[in-house]
């Protein structure tokens, strides 16, 4: 058995949540509160449903033309434990990515080792929060200008936020 999450829902198909063809997991639970959020359902932390994370991996691995996973929310770094197990069950198979209303500097700053370790196991990171006046729907992934599209890999070998240059 794996860990439990709290999660909001799901969407076994998305071409919208990050590149590719993706799983998209909504943590329920989120600090934040960002004024004009897309997922206002999923700021309440006693909301949504359990779902054990080895549940989580057997259905993304039951369809072959995924091509990566995305963790939204929600604040999925809320949850970066059970997210790790999602990570650890899938062992590689899919490409990861995040959004996130922390900056990268600020989830580096966090007291929760979970963080540091799913940072490690993602490829891009979605960060900071939705500014509703920076809203722009010709942004690829973010929803506001203020969001970056970081290489999270380099981030943490450099130790600074590195954006993904397709993205910028």
């Amino acid at each position: 058995m794996g860990k439990t999450l709290r999660i909001a829902g799901t969407i076994g198909e998305s071409i919208v949540d990050g590149p590719g063809f993706r799983y998209v997991i909504f943590t329920q639970g989120c600090p934040h509160h960002c004024p004009g959020c897309h997922n206002p359902e999923t700021h309440d932390f006693s909301g949504g449903t359990d779902i054990d994370s080895d549940a989580l991996v057997a259905d993304i691995l039951k369809n072959p033309l995924l091509t990566g996973v995305t963790f939204s929310g929600g604040e999925p770094f809320c949850q970066a434990e059970g997210l790790c197990a999602v990570a650890d069950g899938l062992n590689g198979k899919k490409p990861l990515m995040s959004y996130t209303g922390y900056t990268f500097e600020q989830l580096m700053e966090l007291p929760d080792p979970w963080v540091r370790k799913l940072l490690e196991k993602l490829t891009l990171l979605v960060d900071g929060r939705f500014v509703e006046e920076e809203k722009g729907l010709e942004l690829r992934f973010r929803g506001s200008a203020n969001q970056r599209v970081l290489d999270v890999q380099t981030s943490l070998k450099t130790g600074q936020a590195t954006w993904m240059e397709e993205y910028r």
